[in-house]
């Protein structure tokens, strides 16, 4: 099998309307630019898209956001994106948000082949309404469903020919749980090797995980939040 593609616009030009993503990254660490920038000039409309969060205005997840092509977000964290919030108090935009720890579990257990889980978080709250209870040890817990994705599109630092891929840092948060949920993933690298040009013993997501990989091209390094103490004479 040939698991590589040319370009971003070659590895989701297959993706239709109303499919459900998972996109990895953690803030704008490790998030899949070039993929994103590609379902962009797509036009697609009707994505229910599962990430810890929505980017911010003018980049990540925030671009499909601009152009109204999310019709549900499921996330984490969405405090960075006026856009974002324009539309989910507006009504234009379905919102489900999930605490951190259950979502990368949701994710993680639709890889793992698990349906559903018992969890203390979020017992007591909004979250837990309509929802299944039982009590382990004395101790409350509600169920939580696997998410079920289309297509999971992540980003690496390295990767082979097969599919096999590293990540840096902060981008192991969610990009290694996503490759294994989807139904079909996708993987851009920063660099792309050959076959056997990587440590085995450094490899994160194995290559069976991975139905489509391609080198990516300029990647920004941004900071989400700058933080900066007035000059003195001192500094």
């Amino acid at each position: 099998m040939n698991k590589v593609v040319e370009k971003a616009a070659d590895a989701v030009k297959d993706i239709p309307n109303n499919s459900t993503l998972m996109l990895g990254g953690f803030g704008l660490c490790g998030i899949p630019e070039n993929c994103i920038g590609a379902l962009v000039e797509k036009g697609i409309t009707g994505l229910t898209c599962i990430s810890n969060n929505a980017g911010v205005d003018d980049f990540g997840l925030g671009m499909l956001l601009q152009t109204r092509q999310i019709k549900k977000m499921i996330a984490s964290y969405v405090g960075e994106n006026d856009e974002f919030e324009r539309q989910m108090l507006s009504g234009e935009l379905e919102v489900d948000l999930v605490p951190q720890g259950s979502l990368a579990e949701r994710i993680r257990a639709g890889g793992a082949g698990i349906p559903a889980f018992f969890t203390p978080t979020g017992y007591g709250t909004e979250i837990a309404e309509g929802k299944e209870m039982r009590a382990f040890d004395g101790v409350p817990h509600i169920l939580e469903h696997a998410f079920d994705a289309d297509y999971a599109i992540v980003k690496a630092w390295k990767g082979d020919t097969e599919g096999n891929l590293i990540y840096k840092a902060t981008a192991r948060n969610f990009n290694p749980m996503m490759a294994m949920a989807g139904k079909i993933t996708i993987a851009e690298v920063e660099e792309l090797v050959p076959a056997g040009g990587l440590d085995p013993n450094q490899i994160h997501t194995p290559g069976i995980f991975v139905q489509r990989i391609f080198q990516g091209t300029n990647y920004e390094k941004r900071i989400e939040q700058r933080t900066t103490r007035p000059k003195t004479a001192d500094n």
